[in-house]
């Protein structure tokens, strides 16, 4: 990986960083390099060196792996820019759950949370959700991490369990969230994503029911696919009728009525039942959200062994990629007027249709090469090449794999795609680009090029 490569020498570290800074001053976006002086050396120390990072220190070690590119991105905070598309549609949400859900004093029933810090620990980021310790989803090759104890964090439920300890017991969760992933239109190392959180006690969940002083929240039974064995099955049908509810009403006040949705049965660690809610919009069945009932182990954890809840998360740029019709993830990040201006309306509702910018021509590379002995993912590859290129680089691809007959070592094909959003990007600069990668990929991956 990353990490294990850095640790071949602090010579070859240094080598990337300046060899991507040149580049990147020269060719990319002005975001990329309008960015903290201090951002701008983190990347630059060896392992077992500080980084520096929204005013705290991190000792960096072998699980260190953030890249400066990534870290540029952390404290921008889109959904909190105004007239931001992701900043419309966290509005959007926000206003339909303060209108809908009323607390009995009058105020809002759900408190907001949307500039919590994106650095947390393992312990919150995994434990806190009961993710198992050797769960997948903790690989280093999937996140960014400051070091063994602290990431940026991979979903916003990371917060979950502190604001569940804290007594809240209906919230929003806003913010960006980071995920080492692979590059094409759909899919970028930072996002956002919205998370809601409801508790009900016994009172509140049975209110309005017949004979309801005579139904129970708990039991002990067994577990099955429709439920927890700590859970009624009358409170696990309240609870679970009650989140599709609130669900389809915010998609239906979203996308507009006579919205067709559906549910499909799915498995996320802290929730069960677990549920994707899928969307038919013009005339597509599109996923845009993950639910379910709430783990009653994280809740008693947590301090609310009285109560029972659900929990939803979404991911903002998706929904703003649907309802907007904004067809790359890059665009999100982008300082153009012509795509900020659409999104300047006088009303949070108002109804509003990406007009695309100039789709400038593609440039298309190929780079190939054997595979190191040691553990490599592809993760690493696209790591690299978003380090170097930036958002110039649109998609990578894997177009072949091969094995040699002989020495069974692997080799690897990519085909990379760079396009400016703004420009026309030159063969020269590509080239020079593309070289960098290339360069990069022996000296920080220990691959043996072909090329």
């Amino acid at each position: 990986m990353v990490g294990s490569a850095l640790r071949r020498g602090s010579h070859a570290y240094v080598y990337l960083v300046s060899k991507a800074g040149h580049i990147s001053r020269g060719h990319q976006h002005q975001a990329w390099h309008s960015r903290p002086a201090a951002v701008e050396c983190v990347a630059q120390r060896a392992p077992g060196s500080v980084v520096e990072l929204l005013g705290k220190s991190y000792p960096q070690d072998d699980h260190s792996n953030l890249t400066q590119k990534v870290l540029a991105r952390v404290g921008r905070n889109l959904h909190n820019q105004q007239h931001h598309p992701l900043w419309l549609i966290k509005e959007r949400v926000k206003d339909h759950f303060y209108k809908q859900y009323v607390g009995r004093s009058g105020t809002p029933l759900f408190s907001v949370h949307d500039n919590l810090s994106p650095v947390v620990t393992t312990w919150q980021n995994f434990d806190s959700l009961l993710i198992p310790a050797e769960h997948p989803s903790r690989k280093k090759g999937d996140n960014y991490y400051l070091n063994r104890t602290h990431m940026l964090r991979a979903h916003t439920s990371a917060h979950q369990w502190d604001l569940l300890h804290a007594g809240l017991d209906a919230f929003l969760v806003v913010g960006d969230v980071y995920r080492r992933d692979q590059i094409d239109s759909q899919h970028y190392p930072v996002f956002h994503q919205l998370e809601a959180v409801r508790l009900f006690s016994k009172h509140e969940l049975f209110a309005g029911i017949e004979d309801g002083e005579s139904l129970q929240l708990f039991e002990q039974s067994s577990r099955s696919t429709h439920k927890q064995e700590t859970h009624t099955m009358e409170a696990m049908k309240l609870v679970e009728f009650d989140l599709k509810q609130t669900l389809t009403r915010l998609m239906t006040h979203l996308f507009g009525d006579g919205l067709e949705i559906r549910w499909v049965d799915c498995y996320f660690p802290f929730t069960h039942p677990s549920f994707e809610m899928e969307i038919n919009f013009r005339g597509e069945w599109l996923e845009v959200l993950g639910c379910g009932v709430m783990e009653q182990r994280l809740v008693n954890s947590a301090g609310a062994q009285d109560r029972i809840g659900w929990a939803f998360g979404l991911g903002l740029e998706r929904l703003a990629m649907i309802l907007y019709d904004i067809p790359d993830i890059r665009l999100f990040w982008s300082e153009d007027e012509r795509f900020l201006k659409q999104f300047r309306v006088a009303n949070i509702n108002q109804k509003v249709k990406f007009q695309p910018l100039s789709k400038y021509p593609a440039l298309i590379n190929d780079i190939s090469f054997w595979l190191p002995s040691e553990t490599y993912t592809e993760n690493d590859f696209y790591d690299l090449v978003r380090t170097i290129g930036g958002d110039l680089v649109e998609k990578v691809d894997l177009i072949d794999k091969f094995e040699h007959p002989k020495t069974h070592k692997t080799s690897h094909c990519y085909r990379i795609t760079y396009r400016h959003m703004e420009r026309t990007l030159s063969q020269k600069e590509v080239r020079h680009i593309h070289q960098a990668v290339q360069e990069a990929a022996v000296q920080l991956l220990g691959v043996e090029g072909r090329f």
